[in-house]
């Protein structure tokens, strides 16, 4: 299935709209920042001087912390200890907007806390205080109904194991039987070998070395993953997988289908957390209907961004946005596009220092004149967006009969012209509001047209721009053209 750019990012806005409920694992990841400048003389080991200290939500935690950064709504529930540890996470949490959560205190049982000692943008060492013990009885009855009363309020479930007690096989269980009784899908972050545990999920994301241990495979290609995956699939009742496969990219599968998703980071920083965040994308998007390719091409991309960025990194709405453009920008295939998702584009071009031109028009049936006209503006500018009246627009402008293509037809044979990058439908009957959202640094008309009646003009002026008007060439009317047309056809 091929992902269309103005569906993923019409896909983008919707997941500020989503409820995800998240139960797992919370823990707090520390990251102590210095420079090494010798080695210790008691061992082989570099001697870091620390200069700065970061704090953050790990784990489900950071499942979270990505989920709310979208703008999305989430229900939280985990365990925590009542030290030191716990209490730092309880303040991180309440720090967070849009987040009910329910943080069941166990006294006597440590908060888990993962400190990363950084230097030079590398990890030296990780530290880890943490206990993988099961939780006390009543706290693990507590996490159940906390989980199970939320689900019905929610639009997908994520369960984020990492192994430390609080996803029990009572407690994944319950959840995931209430989820499909009430039509919830339920997204796993999985931990360990038997993936059993998970049965009745609609979607494991686990990467290619915890599909290897569960599968019991070795996996070397991509017909090994899917053979593994639907191994797995049908001996755990589990819908599909979302196998996160580092520098390959990821392979969603189930039964019947196999999508393949190139890799999209460009430079690797850092790895912590990523799967976090492929979860948390991916989990809402599905929770605001999203097809799960589409989520996972969004998922995808959200990592690419995490990974170059140092420590535990959350998306937003913005960054997200501004990654799926540009990744299908890069590839030039692109062109019929929403005046939301052109404008993003503007923006990349903008960045990049290039001159961006407009013109605008019916282009009925397109006829030599109009391919002049499109050929000398975009001689004059590095990118030309073209703004095309909707069939209602049309109709309005040229009356009963007209347009004689429709608008999919006409933005399809634009489209299709290498003078041509972008084409923009406009249902207004005059381009104004559409060049003030674009912000063209030079607008193209013909020079039929006096300057002082070219719309939007004086406003591409005003903003440091200029307006062209370029010659004609003669003899060529799409007016004409169809009645000649239906004249011939009379005859």
């Amino acid at each position: 299935m091929k992902v269309d750019l103005n569906n993923l990012t019409a896909g983008i806005a919707k997941l500020a709209k989503a409820k995800v409920l998240c139960v797992g694992d919370l823990m707090l990841d520390r990251f102590l920042y210095g420079s090494v400048g010798r080695i210790s003389p008691e061992g082989p080991i570099p001697i870091i001087h620390v200069d700065t200290e970061t704090i953050m939500l790990g784990g489900a935690g950071n499942v979270v912390r990505n989920v709310v950064a979208l703008g999305a709504h989430c229900t939280f529930v985990s365990a925590i200890g009542t030290d030191s540890g716990g209490k730092r996470l309880t303040d991180l949490v309440a720090q967070l907007e849009n987040v009910e959560a329910y943080l069941l205190r166990e006294s006597g049982r440590p908060s888990t806390i993962k400190t990363r000692y950084m230097a030079d943008g590398q990890q030296l060492l990780r530290a880890d205080q943490e206990t993988d013990t099961s939780l006390a009885p009543a706290t693990e009855a507590d996490i159940q109904l906390a989980a199970l009363d939320a689900v019905i309020g929610c639009d997908a479930v994520v369960l984020s194991d990492y192994g430390k007690g609080v996803l029990s096989d009572p407690v994944i269980q319950s959840v995931i039987k209430k989820a499909r009784e009430h039509g919830k899908p339920v997204i796993v972050d999985p931990k360990g070998q038997n993936f059993g545990r998970y049965s009745g999920a609609d979607f494991v994301t686990p990467n290619s070395a915890e599909l290897a241990l569960a599968s019991g495979k070795t996996l070397n290609d991509e017909q090994s993953i899917i053979r593994a995956a639907r191994h797995l699939l049908v001996e755990h009742e589990i819908h599909s997988f979302l196998v996160t496969r580092s520098q390959e990219g990821m392979s969603l599968v189930d039964l019947d289908h196999v999508s393949h998703i190139p890799v999209q980071v460009q430079e690797v920083f850092d790895v912590s957390g990523a799967g976090d965040t492929v979860v948390a994308v991916f989990a809402a998007a599905i929770a605001v209907g999203l097809d799960p390719i589409e989520a996972a091409n969004l998922a995808n991309i959200a990592a690419g961004l995490v990974v170059g960025k140092l420590g535990t990194a959350a998306i937003s709405l913005e960054d997200l946005n501004h990654a799926a453009v540009h990744s299908h920008v890069a590839t030039g295939k692109v062109k019929v596009v929403t005046r939301e998702t052109a404008r993003e584009i503007r923006n990349v071009w903008h960045r990049k220092g290039e001159c961006v031109g407009f013109a605008n028009g019916c282009f009925d049936i397109l006829h030599p004149g109009h391919l002049a006209l499109l050929h000398r503006a975009r001689g004059s500018c590095d990118r030309l967006i073209v703004g095309l009246n909707s069939d209602a627009s049309v109709q309005r402008l040229k009356g009963t009969g007209r347009p004689a293509q429709t608008e999919a037809d006409r933005a399809k044979i634009l489209a299709a012209l290498s003078d041509v990058d972008l084409v923009v439908i406009f249902e207004e009957d005059t381009p104004e509001l559409l060049i003030q959202e674009l912000a063209p640094d030079l607008l193209v008309k013909g020079a039929d047209y006096k300057r002082k009646d070219v719309v939007g003009g004086d406003f591409v002026e005003e903003i440091g721009g200029k307006v062209l008007l370029v010659e004609l060439e003669s003899g060529y009317s799409t007016s004409d053209t169809i009645a000649k047309i239906v004249g011939s056809h009379d005859d």
